[in-house]
């Protein structure tokens, strides 16, 4: 099935004073970190390196590289890179499609996230499927959760991949780089056992600002009107830009979408829906993805919905529940329950029901193929059977008037989270 919806999933997990080496894909992505924090970078073609940093020269790197004169020494007395990002539990991080990036964790547990690519997005010309480009190090091809269970028995197994360096002549490529053979078969790594992550022993040094800055800035940010905070143009006023500096490269491409005071669905009990889409991190245009997380107290439910213009992968973070799909026969393709790290593809216009445990919680967050996700809800407020006229329903499902108007607003007030009606049990009489 997400084969069929060029859908991929990929879960990482990175021990503290590790590097996720730099890589790139073919599709957009979205990154949730499910535990821990980390620091990461990207680099966009084409935007300048704001971060710059200067720092004696040792007498061991002079003799290291002691090519290129005075103009040398200096280029090697500082050091200068695009932006990195800080990260924490809870965030939503956008990747554009052919965009490099590497990950650091600098915490203290080891940091979980896990990637969903839109394969099938405009973006990738290629077949759509899921492909990782590596600048370093060698990997193995990681079994994607679309596999069947025929190619999981049989043990089909991706070959061993290499960095694209490795494919290039050795002579050319030392030549491209201004750097001598020896150094050009390094970089190719050949016969690297280190794979896709590497250990630091001494922890990863760079100029960045500290966390205590990081958060001041997120406050401030988090204070200003909407139209400032997400590069809105000002009411009343064009948007003006000055290309790719304002397209990309001051672009945010991270925000969380765990806390409680960024919910845009809150109830009394505690249960909560925040959704993250172009209109709060404009990157999501660029990636074409989007991305909501859902807490259900226990036995509260989820109205029943389908995704008018995308397809939707579940991934579940904590608790129990259960989800039933149905598909445009009526027929139930799934109905099961869900627990802690299961995914689950709901195919665009298919239906969707969802309910928490009646002794446990049920939290999940969704990937959704599209910026801004429009939702058909069945039941509630915002319903198409309160939109509907009461005649209508009628005679679409041959009932009376007064049954009809408790199909249409027995939920009048409630809107996509739904509390518990245990008086329902009683029957008819009611």
């Amino acid at each position: 099935m997400m084969q069929c919806a060029g859908v991929a999933a990929c879960r990482h997990m990175l021990e503290p004073r590790g590097l996720m080496l730099p890589q790139y894909n073919n599709a957009p992505s979205l990154m949730y970190i499910v535990q821990g924090r980390g620091i990461m970078g990207t680099v966009f073609p084409g935007c300048p390196e704001t971060y710059q940093s200067f720092q004696q020269q040792s007498e061991t790197e002079q003799a290291e590289f002691p090519m290129g004169g005075e103009s040398w020494r200096q280029q090697m007395m500082r050091d200068e890179h695009q932006k990195v990002h800080r990260f924490k539990q809870g965030d939503i991080i956008a990747l554009p499609a052919g965009v490099t990036y590497w990950c650091y964790n600098d915490g203290d547990v080891p940091m979980v996230s896990m990637q969903v690519y839109d394969a099938s997005n405009a973006a990738n010309q290629l077949v759509p499927r899921e492909r990782r480009f590596f600048m370093a190090g060698t990997h193995k091809m990681p079994q994607r959760m679309f596999e069947t269970e025929q190619q999981q028995t049989m043990g089909m197994m991706q070959p061993m991949g290499q960095s694209i360096f490795a494919g290039f002549d050795t002579q050319m490529l030392a030549e491209a780089l201004g750097v001598n053979v020896e150094m050009a078969r390094q970089l190719q790594t050949q016969n690297d056992p280190s794979g896709e992550m590497v250990f630091v022993k001494e922890g990863l040094r760079m100029l960045m600002p500290s966390r205590s800055q990081e958060m001041q800035q997120q406050e401030f940010e988090e204070s200003m009107p909407r139209w400032q905070q997400y590069g809105e143009p000002m009411p009343g006023m064009h948007n003006v830009t000055n290309g790719l500096d304002e397209m990309f490269c001051m672009m945010k491409i991270r925000s969380n979408i765990d806390m409680p005071s960024r919910a845009d669905y809150f109830n009394q009990r505690g249960s909560r829906v925040a959704m993250m889409n172009s209109q709060k991190l404009p990157i999501m245009n660029v990636v074409q993805m989007s991305a909501s997380r859902v807490v259900l107290q226990r036995n509260m439910m989820i109205t029943p919905y389908w995704h008018m213009n995308c397809h939707s992968l579940m991934y579940v973070t904590g608790g129990q529940g259960r989800v039933q799909v149905v598909n445009h026969r009526g027929q139930t393709v799934f109905d099961g329950q869900m627990r802690q790290g299961q995914i689950l593809l709901i195919p665009q216009n298919y239906a969707v029901l969802k309910r928490a445990a009646e002794n446990q919680m049920f939290h999940w967050v969704s990937f959704m193929t599209n910026p801004n996700p429009m939702k058909s809800q069945m039941v509630g407020k915002e319903s198409v059977l309160r939109a509907m006229p009461l005649q209508v329903l009628m005679y679409s499902y041959q009932l009376s008037m007064e049954q009809a108007r408790m199909l249409k607003f027995r939920r009048q007030h409630e809107m996509t989270i739904l509390g518990p009606m245990y008086q329902l049990q009683m029957g008819s009489n009611e």
